[in-house]
């Protein structure tokens, strides 16, 4: 077992929750519950944006098109905030959706999209545990059994997919790279990394009892990506700052 992996194995034990993680670094690859399925909370976010460049390169939208504020939902984000007089382009919606995890944003490149497709990308994209079943803050579906699910495994796949491979274009990945290193969410896996030395392109997830964040990390030629996901928690604080000696870990190894 590697210094990486014993030392992040080493976080887990007494954890007080369920976790699931998936990690590579270079020539490691760390997995814990990797393919356990986990409620998504915002980190589904990240396969919408995957699906909205994928279409936006398809022709079937227009990511510079004007688009109206149609519905306010609460939660993260701050389009509920502002006039029914704002417009802003698909590609702000994604920008959004991400940097901030806007959900009234969210909800609109849903709509955009299509539940129905954005899961299309997501089986093109070979993700075997990840579904988009209800809008964000839609808690009745959540109370009929209907909740956004995904998996450590399926999260670094969308990472891979946003740094390297074939899914998306060249141009796509740069934009896709861009947005998720506008994240202005920092406090889980970099919390503890000094952003002026590594890139970071992130996204969190967060619900009652839930914890999530799934990151691409470079450092001169190195990259790593990780996805780490809790739920069950007695206490949600605790599992921040675990999954922040996780991100330090990784740090400390792309340094070395």
């Amino acid at each position: 077992m590697s210094i990486l992996e014993t030392k992040i194995k080493e976080e887990l034990v007494g954890f007080r929750g369920r976790i699931g993680l998936a990690i590579e670094a270079g020539d490691e690859g760390i997995y814990f519950n990797s393919d356990e399925v986990f409620p998504s909370a915002s980190v589904i976010k990240v396969p919408i944006l995957l699906a909205g460049l994928r279409q936006a390169e398809e022709g079937l939208v227009n990511l510079d098109k004007l688009t109206v504020i149609t519905e306010r939902v609460g939660g993260s984000g701050v389009l509920q905030s502002l006039s029914s007089l704002a417009s802003l382009t698909i590609k702000d919606l994604l920008t959004l959706m991400i940097t901030v995890s806007d959900n009234v944003a969210t909800n609109m490149v849903i709509d955009l999209l299509g539940i129905e497709s954005i899961n299309q990308e997501i089986e093109r994209l070979g993700l075997k545990s990840t579904n988009l079943k209800r809008k964000m803050m839609d808690f009745a579906a959540i109370q009929r059994g209907f909740d956004n699910v995904t998996c450590p495994s399926d999260m670094v796949k969308c990472l891979k997919a946003i740094n390297e491979g074939a899914f998306l274009s060249g141009e796509s990945k740069k934009v896709a790279l861009t947005i998720m290193h506008a994240q202005q969410f920092l406090d889980k896996l970099p919390a503890m990394m000094d952003s002026e030395r590594v890139f970071i392109a992130n996204k969190t997830g967060g619900l009652p009892n839930v914890e999530h964040d799934c990151a691409i990390f470079k450092y001169k030629g190195e990259t790593a990506y990780a996805a780490v996901l809790t739920d069950q928690l007695e206490d949600s604080y605790r599992a921040k700052q675990m999954i922040s000696r996780i991100g330090k870990h990784i740090y400390d190894y792309l340094l070395s």
